[in-house]
């Protein structure tokens, strides 16, 4: 089956099996587990931050940043897209008493500025207090660029707050903009990073940032359940990604281009966005059994009310795009 569906649906290699069933583990609670230390170690290098704490997922690594910069009744800023306010079951709000305050996003993802202006609480009693910034690179599969990145920076300096950034694709970003993950992080006091998804590594993410930040991100990491015994087993997967699978990530890119080529020439369908590793396509006419007609020849695709997101990873190459194009291509034909 090839499966479209997600870069999080890709699998260990041999190379990251082997590392993980290697791996030197200690009590990582206890903060005596090398091969953690040594994954948030690497990870806060690669993102030129000074420390970073390992967390069994995005969700969570996200939540840890927002409850290290705020308070109860402190709030944050966020585009209305995006996934800490979308997609997270509202843990900033339900666990950490922290009011989110969403405002619009363009056409790139990128939130608007003038908007978050308007919405920064005055210094006042009757107002939850405005404490942080937050944007995503990726989003929808879309690139910030370093311009935006700055323009936030500078946004977060003028009214005295934090900069958070979900980086969950963070290295699809860097790819496309041609930078190092250093360089793109470099503006945010806090940066979230997924190793589980195209770096195809089976567990976690790392927040990264600051010691004093970090370290009160590794307290709520506790009080959430995030805290872990030998988690080097797994650590070592997401070592073993990013020291093996950063640069392989070209390659999704280039897979997506063929496969966003490939279905633009298919009549009944038009291609909408393709940036990253994600292909977003739209059709002519909904066609609600599109989704299983395609899955019965072999390929997994989210088709929704005529709309899909397919997503290119490393289990996924390029004959498989070919095949995936031949697939969809004939079910529309029928």
């Amino acid at each position: 089956m090839i499966d479209l569906r997600s870069d999080t649906v890709s699998r260990p290699t041999p190379g990251m099996r082997a590392a993980m069933a290697a791996a030197e583990v200690g009590d990582d609670v206890w903060g005596d587990d090398p091969t953690v230390n040594e994954l948030e170690r690497y990870t806060a290098e690669l993102l030129g931050k000074s420390a970073a704490l390992y967390v069994p997922s995005g969700t969570q690594s996200n939540l840890c940043g927002l409850l290290a910069h705020c308070e109860r009744g402190d709030e944050y800023i966020v585009g209305h897209h995006a996934h800490t306010y979308m997609y997270e079951g509202g843990g900033a709000a339900v666990l950490g008493s922290i009011q989110p305050q969403p405002v619009p996003t363009d056409e790139t993802g990128m939130l608007d500025l003038d908007a978050a202006e308007a919405a920064v609480k005055p210094d006042n009693s009757h107002f939850a207090r405005t404490k942080l910034l937050c944007l995503e690179n990726t989003i929808d599969g879309k690139v910030l660029t370093t311009e935006q990145h700055q323009a936030a920076r500078d946004f977060a300096d003028h009214h005295g707050l934090g900069l958070h950034l979900d980086g969950a694709r963070l290295w699809n970003a860097a790819v496309a903009l041609g930078l190092s993950p250093a360089e793109v992080a470099a503006p945010f006091d806090t940066v979230s990073v997924c190793l589980s998804k195209g770096l195809g590594a089976p567990v976690g993410s790392v927040l990264c940032g600051t010691e004093e930040l970090v370290a009160a991100a590794r307290r709520w990491r506790k009080v959430l359940g995030g805290g872990m015994r030998q988690a080097g087993i797994i650590a070592a997967g997401g070592l073993y990604a990013l020291q093996h699978h950063l640069d392989r990530l070209a390659d999704d890119h280039a897979n997506a281009a063929r496969l966003a080529a490939g279905l633009d020439a298919v009549e009944g369908i038009t291609v909408t966005g393709c940036d990253t590793n994600m292909v977003f396509s739209q059709l002519d006419q909904n066609d609600p059994t599109l989704g299983k007609r395609v899955e019965g020849r072999g390929v997994l695709a989210d088709w929704r009310f005529g709309r899909s997101r397919m997503v290119l990873h490393l289990d996924v190459s390029e004959a498989d795009v070919d095949k995936a194009i031949e697939a969809i291509a004939a079910e529309l034909a029928v």
